[in-house]
């Protein structure tokens, strides 16, 4: 790994902590903070998926640390980016990484929540509890997320990636 990309994933886990402290909007029962679902789909398709993942463990981290996340913000940020990074990989499309964060988070981290927050967080809520604000949060993210990459990939800025 080059200091040139661990300074651009650093970066993202920058936008994404403060991102999360200044913009986010109430979605039923919960808050949806669409910035780390932005960065998650930016670094899936300039860094790849296992960047990405690091990027998301590291925002979840910081953001737990600072008070200003849950544990949830763990299967909620990796699993996204994870599966917009491998779809991106095999693909090729944007749009993918897209949908990747929005399947990956929106449903299959809303899933893996209930369990997870049963065990760690003592918690007896359903899936149904945790999937409105993941999906409202995931969409909105990864939908700005795509603008975002689409607008960079114009640019100089084409892929990070070696």
């Amino acid at each position: 790994m080059t200091t040139r990309k661990m300074v651009i994933m650093t970066m993202f886990v920058a936008i994404a902590v403060a991102g999360s402290t200044f913009v986010y909007f109430p979605a039923g029962i919960a808050r949806a903070y669409p910035i780390q679902h932005a960065v998650n789909v930016i670094a899936a398709v300039m860094l790849g998926p296992i960047p990405a993942v690091i990027i998301a463990f590291l925002t979840g981290l910081i953001r737990i640390l600072t008070g200003t996340g849950s544990l949830l913000a763990f299967p909620g940020g990796m699993i996204g980016a994870l599966l917009a990074g491998i779809l991106y990989k095999y693909f090729g499309k944007t749009w993918l990484a897209a949908v990747g964060e929005m399947v990956g988070t929106g449903i299959i981290a809303s899933l893996l929540a209930v369990p997870y927050a049963k065990i760690l967080m003592g918690t007896t809520a359903t899936a149904f509890f945790f999937m409105p604000p993941f999906l409202v949060s995931s969409i909105s993210g990864a939908l700005l997320g795509l603008v975002l990459v689409a607008r960079l990939q114009r640019t100089q800025i084409k892929q990070l990636s070696v």
